[in-house]
């Protein structure tokens, strides 16, 4: 996965400090996603993975997890990957007992941005928590009550 989020996120122009392309559990994405609270998933094809996304709590923010690192390669986008991701994460993230999920994405990525809202999250107008991603500049949050 790291490869991928390398590759991916400076087609967005997501390459320079306050992305999560710098956060240091890029390298360390198996042990980052053990902790208590928090999922990682991620689509193979051919024996290759193609894409990833998880779940992990927000700090900062009490009930409410982030949804992080999901990005796909090229290939795999226009698939509905991204959407079946999507519903994995929100499921997962309902089992571990969180009410509401927050995500953090920029001005460019519009087609992540159309799968969020098909999926019931909602513009919110300030970041939440303490991800370090201040290169952010988009903001969405979902209720957990009911599935997407």
């Amino acid at each position: 996965m790291a490869a991928i989020i390398r590759a991916v996120m400076p087609e967005f122009g997501a390459d320079g400090p306050g992305f999560a392309l710098h956060d240091p559990e890029v390298d360390h994405m198996w042990e980052a996603y053990q902790r208590p609270g928090a999922a990682y998933f991620v689509v193979e094809e051919e024996g290759e993975v193609i894409g990833g996304g998880g779940v992990a709590p927000l700090d900062g923010v009490e009930g409410t997890c982030e949804l992080r690192k999901m990005y796909f390669l090229p290939r795999a986008r226009g698939r509905g990957l991204g959407e079946v991701m999507m519903r994995t994460c929100l499921a997962r993230a309902r089992e571990l007992g969180y009410r509401a999920c927050y995500l953090e994405t920029l001005t460019g990525m519009e087609g992540a941005q159309r799968l969020y809202l098909r999926t019931g999250f909602r513009p919110i107008c300030a970041p939440l928590g303490a991800t370090g991603h201040h290169g952010c500049d988009k903001w969405f949050i979902k209720e957990l009550g009911e599935a997407p």
